[in-house]
């Protein structure tokens, strides 16, 4: 049965006299989003470095993927628990910890000599990204009331896609000019701003004193808004990836032209965000969800059409619905879950969405490296696009209809 209760907040609802507050929840925010934006770039900077990593580690390309599935595995695995820490300790704490991991494991990755060691940092890269994923997204609305939770989610949902979209290009400048270590090494002065930015703005104290257990979180909206947000990762990172070898092995560009094709999605992704959590915001999770999951899947399968390459203009018109798709699908699993839930197990209910997206995030890595093992053809491209198009039509416009409108 879905909760309804109303959380209580760090800071009281907004007001004339309330101007004060609604300035620190947007600056607890922005400390907060920082934070996971780092995590969100080291996705796609990654991603764009594997191609040299193999060549300079003398492995397979394919073999690669691995490296993503570390992350993700790390990631997913420390999340439950670091929900429980999150509603026992307080976000502040659990964030600051999870960055000195993180950093700990990008340096190293920089420093690491084999693709076994550079794994198992990845593993511990993952473990402290696990850690700041749901204390980020419980303090970032800690200060919000749930009416004004998709405005501010919108914000969230851009910065994610603002980090998508430096990351290939970030990634594909520091490998073209410095070697695939430099995307590691990068990791490592931004994950201490993030700290900074955390330890200023984020209050230092536990979440309302909750307990880890003391009330269940799953009900029949988290568990739609978890399968949400993992489809919609699955999708993205998982094509991405695909799409990043097949025009670095096979169409013969290099790892800052191969990111600059995909940018067009990535600043999409950044502006339909905030529209969708305006729009959530008005009309409920559902519509903005939909929206998103058939955008999506209708560009994934224009791009399927034979003789349509990726690198070619045609590509752009199904790029654009691909990108404006997945901005629409951030804020509805978010707010969804999180105001079906009280205050007091934000935690656990980041951790379960995050669960969601790092599983979709592994299996689409997963699949991408399983349809170019044998290699990275067009048609290998278009099969596995069309797989991507049928989970957003035939599996996500489902399970949006199941989030429940405001």
């Amino acid at each position: 049965m879905t909760l309804s209760t109303t959380p209580q907040f760090d800071a009281p609802r907004y007001g004339p006299s309330r101007d004060g507050a609604a300035r620190e929840a947007w600056i607890r925010r922005a400390a907060c989003t920082a934070a996971a934006a780092v995590l969100q770039l080291d996705g796609t900077l990654i991603t764009v470095a594997l191609p040299s990593v193999a060549r300079g580690l003398g492995v397979a390309s394919a073999s690669t993927s691995i490296v993503l599935a570390a992350y993700f595995t790390g990631y997913a695995v420390m999340l439950l628990p670091a929900g429980g820490l999150v509603d026992r300790f307080g976000a502040r704490n659990v964030a600051l910890f999870g960055l000195v991991v993180f950093a700990a494991g990008a340096a190293g990755g920089a420093l690491a000599s084999t693709l076994v060691v550079l794994t198992a940092t990845r593993v511990i890269q993952g473990a402290g990204a696990g850690l700041v994923s749901p204390a980020a997204l419980a303090g970032a609305v800690s200060g919000f009331p749930a009416e004004r939770r998709g405005t501010a989610l919108g914000v969230w949902g851009a910065s994610a896609g603002l980090a998508n979209l430096l990351g290939p290009v970030l990634g594909g400048a520091l490998t073209v000019l410095l070697g695939w270590r430099a995307d590691w090494w990068v990791l490592v002065p931004l994950a201490v701003l993030a700290g900074l930015g955390i330890l200023r703005n984020l209050p230092d104290s536990p979440h309302h004193g909750s307990r880890p257990g003391a009330r269940p979180v799953l009900n029949r909206v988290v568990i739609a808004a978890t399968v949400v947000a993992g489809l919609t990762f699955a999708v993205m990172i998982g094509s991405f990836y695909l799409a990043e070898q097949y025009l670095q092995d096979r169409a013969g560009y290099s790892a800052l032209g191969a990111s600059a094709v995909l940018v067009v999605v990535a600043v999409l992704v950044s502006a339909a965000a905030p529209i969708s959590g305006r729009l959530v915001d008005r009309s409920g999770e559902r519509r903005s969800a939909l929206i998103g999951f058939l955008a999506a899947g209708t560009g994934l399968a224009l791009l399927c059409l034979p003789n349509l390459a990726l690198d070619s203009p045609v590509a752009l018109g199904p790029l654009i619905a691909i990108g404006l798709g997945l901005g629409m699908l951030f804020v509805p699993a978010s707010r969804a879950a999180l105001n079906a839930t009280p205050s007091t197990a934000h935690g656990r209910t980041s951790s379960v969405l995050s669960i969601g997206r790092l599983l979709g995030a592994a299996t689409g890595v997963g699949l991408a490296g399983l349809a170019i093992s044998a290699g990275a053809t067009a048609q290998t491209l278009h099969r596995a696009l069309l797989i991507a198009a049928a989970l957003c039509l035939l599996v996500g416009i489902p399970t949006a209809a199941r989030l429940r409108p405001s």
